[in-house]
């Protein structure tokens, strides 16, 4: 099919013949140019989204491996910091226990590390073995400085429980052991103890560390306490105004355990100092100069 365009002007004419189909295949051939050129500037402009999005995320992902590795590094330094100061500690609790060892007078070799230990753990450069080693260390000495602690309150204990000094702070030595005048019936008669004169009222303390097993009036004593020390000794002390300690009690040397009275068969304000040893009254006065 053809058209016919004429056109008709005061000083020309013009007129032109084409085919319908011709022309609208070539406004749907210019319409897919068009449309392709339009697809391909998107498709473009996306893509340099993407890359830049791509991109953007790629320098978040380095930036946040680097904020990893000082972080690493931040937390490494740390632990090494931690287990510097651990092998410091370790060091000188050595120092300590080798030195109350040596002290005490007893073997110093088994209440330190061996060298190799410290050895080891210097060498070890994975910090989580050199970690491990350290807590072991750490451990062991633990125990050794338990058992010496041990040690040491049995050495105390046997130093505290020798009778040594007087039963009082103040005041005088009144009357010794032995063969003496009775005050009472005036008759030669044995005193099993010394007397130490003093203030009324004044403290009377345990010459050694033990447990009290007796406290309370006793037949001739007044108010008597009793203590045993361990060993087969005992101690008692008489004629208190008052007792401040109960059966049972563990007193330690130079506790005050009562106040000097005159209580029982006494003729004036003393303590009556007995020293028993194996169930037998012996003479005190060795045991206070000791």
């Amino acid at each position: 099919m053809k058209v016919t365009i004429r056109v008709n002007g005061k000083d020309l004419s013009y007129e032109t013949h084409f085919s319908l189909r011709k022309f609208i295949s070539g406004f749907v051939l210019l319409s897919l140019v068009m449309l392709v050129s339009s697809r391909s500037t998107d498709s473009v402009y996306e893509n340099q989204i993407r890359l830049s999005v791509v991109k953007t995320g790629l320098e978040q992902q380095v930036a946040l491996v680097n904020q990893l590795k000082k972080d690493t590094e931040s937390q490494v330094n740390g632990i090494v910091g931690q287990l510097g100061d651990m092998q410091s500690e370790l060091n000188r609790l050595d120092v300590i226990s080798q030195n109350l060892a040596r002290k005490a007078g007893i073997s110093v070799e088994d209440f330190s590390l061996p060298e190799t230990v410290e050895q080891e753990i210097g060498a070890e450069h994975n910090l989580t073995i050199r970690a491990e080693k350290l807590a072991a260390a750490l451990e062991t000495k633990i125990q050794q400085l338990t058992a010496l602690e041990s040690i040491l309150i049995g050495l105390n204990i046997e130093h505290q429980s020798e009778l040594a000094g007087r039963p009082i702070d103040k005041g005088w030595l009144s009357s010794y052991y032995g063969i003496r005048k009775d005050p009472f019936s005036g008759q030669p008669a044995m005193h099993k103890g010394i007397d130490f004169a003093g203030d009324e009222g004044s403290d009377v303390v345990a010459t050694g560390a033990g447990i009290v097993t007796w406290s309370g009036e006793r037949s001739g004593y007044g108010k008597l306490v009793e203590i045993d020390h361990g060993n087969g000794l005992r101690t008692r002390y008489g004629h208190n105004e008052a007792v401040s300690v109960s059966v049972g009690d563990v007193v330690t040397k130079g506790q005050a355990i009562a106040l000097m009275g005159s209580s029982g068969r006494s003729t004036g304000p003393h303590v009556h100092y007995e020293v028993i040893k194996h169930g037998q009254q012996v003479d005190p006065l060795p045991f206070i100069y000791k």
